[in-house]
């Protein structure tokens, strides 16, 4: 183990600061599927009611508590919960094990936990595809760490006044510049 010192903790607490709002963008991107509506293009002709009967049996099992108001979801609810359910069959056991985890996670949220989510998606989806690339890798640098590690980089963003927030961002920032200009 290294030996910490403020600057790895400052420089550890800065990637938190990035990670640790990414972790509930995980959970977003597959709940996504799950309970949110997908939005239609503009110009784009209204969606068709999915009727209950065209679900496989395995689709229907999957999403039978919502049989009885099947009929009275919007079109566009229902094709989301159809495709949901689709992906959600074509996963592995342990996909689908991690799915339900995160959708108990989400259920568990209060209304003001969900509001910050789905802002912090919004924020995500506006961004560039190679900062939504950069993102993506640092999530799957984050989840690689052992649990103590991120624990500790939780604790030191959580610990953090404002300024010293902003030092973390600022020298996490002028890190990924650095790499980003070395040679390959």
């Amino acid at each position: 183990m290294r030996p910490t010192n403020d600057r790895n903790l400052m420089r550890t607490a800065a990637r938190s600061r990035v990670l640790l709002p990414w972790l509930l963008l995980a959970l977003i991107l597959l709940l996504a599927v799950f309970v949110s509506p997908v939005r239609a293009d503009e110009g784009v002709v209204a969606p068709s009611p999915v009727p209950w009967s065209s679900l496989n049996a395995e689709q229907q099992r999957l999403l039978g508590r919502f049989e009885k108001n099947w009929e009275q979801f919007a079109p566009r609810r229902q094709q989301s919960l159809a495709r949901g359910s689709e992906r959600f069959l074509k996963m592995s056991p342990e996909q689908q094990k991690n799915a339900r985890d995160r959708f108990a996670r989400w259920r568990d949220m209060d209304d003001d936990q969900r509001r910050r989510v789905r802002g912090r998606w919004q924020q995500f989806e506006q961004l560039p595809s190679d900062q939504q690339d950069a993102v993506r890798a640092g999530f799957r640098r984050f989840k690689q760490m052992s649990p103590e590690r991120r624990e500790k980089l939780r604790e030191a963003w959580r610990t953090a006044s404002p300024a010293e927030r902003r030092k973390m961002l600022e020298a996490l920032r002028a890190a990924r510049a650095r790499r980003a200009s070395r040679p390959p």
